[in-house]
């Protein structure tokens, strides 16, 4: 799909649940939290998104160099995703989020 087409990304969504779609995705997620919040909209399905590798990199990289604090970028990331609709996010952070929520210490 076209990433500057937002329509056509509805139409698609449109499609999938013609198709019988029980949740439709959005990926990769954090550019599209447009689309995660118009699918949840204007569709009131089940949307999941999906915070790619690349997404993953970036705020691993970036930490790692000091450019930022990785466990408040992630955190931020994660709830910018969730704020925008999704009601599932597959994320390759699961692990590091599912620790600091269980420790109660968000940054």
């Amino acid at each position: 799909m076209d990433p500057a087409n937002a329509l056509e990304a509805m139409r698609e969504v449109g499609l999938d649940i013609d198709e019988g779609a029980d949740i439709v995705m959005v990926k990769p997620a954090l550019p599209y939290l447009d689309v995660i919040a118009r699918v949840k909209g204007e569709f009131g399905m089940p949307v999941a998104a999906y915070s790619v590798s690349g997404e993953y990199a970036m705020i691993k990289a970036a930490g790692r160099l000091g450019w930022l604090d990785e466990e408040r970028a992630m955190m931020e990331a994660l709830v910018a995703i969730r704020r925008a609709g999704a009601d599932l996010v597959i994320t390759y952070f699961a692990k590091d989020a599912a620790r600091l929520l269980e420790r109660g210490s968000l940054p």
